[in-house]
């Protein structure tokens, strides 16, 4: 025969709360690693679904939502494989500018950023924000000029790329920002 112990009143509610708070916890925890797996997973419609595409003689593979090119020892990655970005104008410096030395970057959007650190972060020797000379700077950023290796993304009504010395200007609707970035990078790496 087992003999029970005696729980007084204050005791089995202690054990009641703490079983509810355990069962709220891992339901918590559950919601929450649900919700991160959904994000990870990306959204379907989003996703690049298409097969392979041959572009001047590169070969894009669509992985994780990207469209991937192998160039001898550097992989690079885009958001749109480059049927889907616009030719740009203008004679703009090739990527061995930017080999070894530093970037600066002063950026209205944080994806459009991205696609330039996906792809030149295996180029250059280091990356820093800054704000270019004559503009209105906070937050203590250092300010450098167009002597300097400097990528501005800037939001704006009409798009466009320009080079003035070594200062790439990239401006565009928000919504255009990261098409107009990925029509940089093919143009400096020799795809378009």
């Amino acid at each position: 025969m087992e003999v029970r112990r005696i729980i007084s009143k204050e005791e089995e509610h202690k054990k009641k709360r703490r079983n509810q708070f355990i069962v709220g916890g891992v339901l918590v925890l559950l919601m929450v690693l649900s919700t991160l797996g959904y994000a990870f997973q990306g959204n379907p419609s989003t996703q690049n679904t298409s097969e392979e595409v041959i572009y001047n003689g590169y070969k894009f593979v669509p992985q994780s939502g990207f469209w991937v090119l192998q160039m001898g020892d550097f992989l690079f990655r885009f958001s749109y494989n480059p049927q889907q970005t616009e030719n740009i104008l203008g004679e703009f410096k090739l990527v061995n500018n930017y080999a070894g030395k530093p970037l600066y970057i002063s950026s209205e959007d944080g994806l459009a950023e991205s696609e330039i650190y996906a792809n030149l972060d295996q180029v250059i020797l280091r990356r820093q924000y800054a704000c270019l000379e004559g503009e209105n700077c906070t937050g203590g950023l250092p300010t450098k000029n167009c002597n300097d290796n400097f990528i501005i993304i800037k939001e704006d009504d009409i798009s466009g790329i320009v080079q003035e010395n070594n200062c790439v200007f990239i401006y565009g609707p928000r919504d255009n920002l990261v098409q107009l970035t990925d029509s940089f990078i093919y143009k400096i790496i020799g795809v378009k």
